[in-house]
């Protein structure tokens, strides 16, 4: 779910302006999972420009506080939340912390990155949702190794995949977002980014984006 429709509207704008989210339904992008894509979203480029990624940490700090109120500390996802994590929890005045796709190999083998104490209330930031598996990967990290209290997950951007969904419903998860695929090919639409045709294909994508092609 977004928060605010003007916030999500505007990030939007602000992600197509920098070009974090590329739309090219002429040429689709192949996933890592395989899939082809007419979109690609990268939001770690939002971390290359102050006044955005200000905007967005302020925003998702906001968030985060309407939500759930203050908690104990804010985890990312590694690696492609760390950087707008590290900005949120700064806003926030919270510890940081930062979860790995999975335990390392040497060390002390650990999977969450910092400093946190069992039972703490934690809000996780994720850059993007797509499937939502490697989100809710983190978060059971952060159940198992610390016994955290998950208020729930707050993202710049997902897909909304009906898969996703059903991820997060079945783990229990709350998940809030500054801006979602709707928002995002309307806003691309109506600032003449897309055209008529191009508009339906992203519609179309969106779908059954495992079996589409772009026939």
């Amino acid at each position: 779910m977004i928060l605010d429709e003007q916030n999500a509207k505007k990030t939007a704008e602000l992600l197509l302006q920098i070009k974090a989210i590329k739309l090219n339904p002429q040429t689709p992008f192949t996933w890592a999972s395989g899939w082809k894509s007419p979109i690609y979203c990268d939001n770690r480029i939002v971390l290359s420009y102050p006044s955005i990624r200000n905007y967005v940490a302020h925003e998702i700090a906001k968030g985060i506080e309407v939500k759930w109120g203050k908690p104990d500390v804010i985890a990312g996802v590694a690696t492609g939340a760390i950087g707008i994590g590290i900005l949120v929890a700064d806003v926030l005045g919270l510890p940081f912390v930062y979860v790995r796709p999975e335990p390392k190999k040497h060390g002390r083998k650990n999977q969450i990155e910092g400093h946190i104490e069992q039972h703490q209330n934690v809000v996780v930031v994720e850059d993007l949702i797509s499937t939502g598996k490697s989100s809710i990967n983190a978060v059971n990290a952060l159940k198992n190794e610390a016994q955290a209290r998950i208020k729930g997950m707050f993202a710049i951007f997902t897909y909304g995949f009906d898969t996703s969904v059903e991820n997060f419903k079945d783990q229990h998860i709350d998940l809030v977002t500054l801006s979602d695929y709707e928002h995002l090919i309307q806003q691309a639409f109506e600032t003449n980014y897309l055209n008529n045709k191009e508009h339906n294909t992203l519609k179309n994508w969106r779908i059954d984006p495992a079996n589409w092609n772009n026939k």
